[in-house]
């Protein structure tokens, strides 16, 4: 049996063991059931056969990379979308993809974790250990004191951290963070760590700008982004500019409610923002912003009864 085989029928067998684990047996013969049980002729095979680089007319291509195929879709991964989102995969060999499994458990994550992760990010299945991977879990140690029993929660949080350079992405990134005022780690890691993979100069920064351009000062937008982190991950173009233009024109609003609920942004302006507003109006009924959003249909419905009443 070739090495990459062998790598692969550990990976197959590993996958089963994380799959079941009050069952899997340490001996030899019961991973060897498993295999064969994963092998047999029902499901890889329908597996293998939707996926284009697997049909018959592709008669050149070799068993590793079959094996490779295989591999990637019982994780749970879409073998022709992760090829294709990272050519290098189509190189790499089993042995360095079980590698890369095997590192990852080694901090914590599941197997059935996989089928999101490199579902969201294949890169991460052709990183290197040492210089890529090993970094970012000391950042998240060290920077931001996730404690190992954390990573899980951490990575499955934003998978993207496996895929950004410590020294040019995460670390600049936090340091310009935590001179606008994020100085809890432990929320930047647990709660908005997608903040951290964005770009300043491309993200962070152009979403101030436009929050002054509005008429907000500095000090006043970096106060609404450290009470609603998600300003930061909005786009200007879909979502800050339609429903500003609401508010501002429809609602005619002031900009002093969107300085004390800047989490306006965050709520759906077709299903949410619209219907509510166009609700008040209808009873001639005014409520705080916050009110109006924040609230069920239930409270929402008892409020207008309330001043109506």
């Amino acid at each position: 049996m070739t090495s990459a085989a062998t790598s692969f029928h550990s990976c197959l067998c590993f996958s089963v063991q994380k799959l079941s684990p009050s069952s899997a047996s340490p001996s030899s013969s019961s991973c060897s059931d498993q295999q064969m049980s994963l092998l047999s002729p029902t499901k890889p095979k329908s597996i293998l056969q939707k996926n284009p680089l697997y049909q018959p007319t592709h008669k050149n291509i070799s068993l590793q990379f079959k094996e490779k195929i295989l591999c990637l879709e019982i994780m749970g991964v879409d073998s022709g979308k992760a090829l294709s989102q990272n050519p290098c995969l189509h190189t790499a060999s089993l042995h360095a993809i079980h590698d890369i499994i095997t590192f990852l458990q080694s901090k914590g994550l599941y197997q059935k974790d996989f089928a999101r992760i490199f579902g969201m990010c294949p890169t991460i299945l052709t990183s290197d250990i040492r210089s890529e991977l090993n970094p970012v879990f000391n950042f998240l140690s060290k920077d931001l004191r996730v404690p190992e029993d954390y990573f899980r929660k951490v990575i499955n949080k934003c998978p993207r951290l496996l895929i950004c350079s410590v020294k040019d992405q995460l670390k600049p990134t936090l340091f310009y963070l935590q001179r606008l005022g994020f100085t809890d780690v432990h929320h930047l890691a647990y709660q908005d760590p997608i903040l951290l993979v964005s770009s300043v100069e491309n993200t962070l920064i152009p979403k101030l700008h436009y929050l002054v351009s509005l008429g907000f000062t500095r000090r006043e937008a970096v106060e609404m982004t450290l009470r609603c982190p998600g300003l930061f991950t909005f786009s200007i173009q879909n979502n800050f500019k339609p429903k500003f233009d609401y508010f501002s024109q429809e609602m005619e609003g002031e900009l002093d409610e969107l300085k004390d609920f800047p989490q306006y942004f965050a709520f759906s302006l077709d299903k949410r923002i619209k219907p509510r507003h166009i609700q008040l109006v209808d009873n001639g009924v005014s409520i705080p912003l916050s009110l109006m959003l924040k609230t069920t249909d239930e409270e929402f419905n008892h409020l207008i009864s309330q001043k109506t009443g």
